[in-house]
């Protein structure tokens, strides 16, 4: 018994980590908008983020190498122009903070919040494209989780704050293991550990897939999904995603300084970032080391 209290009481304070949930929603008005309220960004046709999302007059889309994390994420399937942002459960997300949604699924279980979205999206690109061995993310206490391992047939075995590896499935590289990897995953780490493993990057520095991250109970994460760059002015424009609590879709955010139909965001922000669920500053831009 002392065992399943102590793994579910540290189960839910990382469960918690995301933010306080639902309810919380933060105040618009001094994130940067991009004055393009009058052109038609969002083309309800568009399957990915490139062709669903159209870039304001004057900016161009930031190249991104053709296989790279970057690239991969301007290509993931959209759901249908409309879909609606639902939990784990079924049911609605309470506030439609957003513009699309991807055609990522979210489980069954109340697992994949907002650091679990970003690690999902960095796992499945390194996973399709046979990065097997880079897959790798720490739980809260620092015990490196790994996938080369766990295909192995290795699983982990967590007592107490003690984790280790014991022999106990078989050797797979099957997507069905390596989701079980990552629900695993899900459940020890947290926006705490994501701050203790990614590097922070300054914001003139941005890249796609870099993360807005504020590790703690509560903290939360969002990924820069796609990027643009006025030539004339170097001004960089970028758009967000994010999980949140309970576990539900991953969707592209609205920028509520823009109003809807357009999601950019300016890197020439002041002060903070007002996504519409969290507030973020310049200096918490994160990226994956490796």
């Amino acid at each position: 018994m002392k065992r399943w209290v102590t793994v579910t009481a540290l189960s839910a304070l990382l469960l918690s980590s995301c933010s306080a949930g639902e309810e919380r929603m933060t105040a618009a008005g001094t994130t940067r908008g991009t004055n393009s309220h009058k052109q038609q960004l969002i083309h309800a046709n568009g399957t990915n983020v490139m062709e669903r999302i159209a870039v304001p007059n004057g900016y161009e889309r930031v190249p991104a190498e053709e296989g790279s994390y970057g690239d991969y994420l301007r290509k993931i399937p959209l759901k249908p122009h409309g879909t609606k942002v639902h939990l784990f459960n079924g049911e609605l997300k309470a506030h439609e903070v957003y513009e699309a949604v991807l055609d990522v699924d979210v489980g069954d279980r109340d697992l994949q919040q907002c650091a679990d979205a970003v690690m999902r999206l960095r796992a499945e690109y390194l996973y399709g494209s046979g990065q097997h061995d880079q897959i790798h993310f720490n739980f809260t206490n620092g015990f490196k989780a790994d996938y080369a391992t766990w295909r192995k047939g290795n699983r982990i075995e967590v007592t107490g704050n003690k984790v280790s590896w014991i022999k106990k499935g078989t050797p797979s590289d099957s997507y069905e293991v390596f989701r079980s990897y990552l629900n695993m995953v899900f459940a020890y780490a947290g926006t705490l550990s994501l701050s203790k493993e990614m590097k922070q990057v300054p914001l003139s520095e941005m890249q796609v897939g870099d993360v807005f991250l504020e590790g703690g109970t509560p903290g939360h994460a969002v990924v820069v999904l796609d990027m643009a760059q006025n030539p004339k002015t170097g001004e960089k424009l970028f758009i967000l995603a994010q999980g949140f609590t309970p576990a539900q879709d991953i969707h592209i955010l609205e920028n509520a300084s823009n109003g809807k139909g357009n999601p950019w965001y300016s890197t020439a922000f002041e002060g903070k970032l007002n996504s519409p669920e969290w507030t973020f500053t310049r200096e918490q831009l994160y990226r994956f080391a490796d």
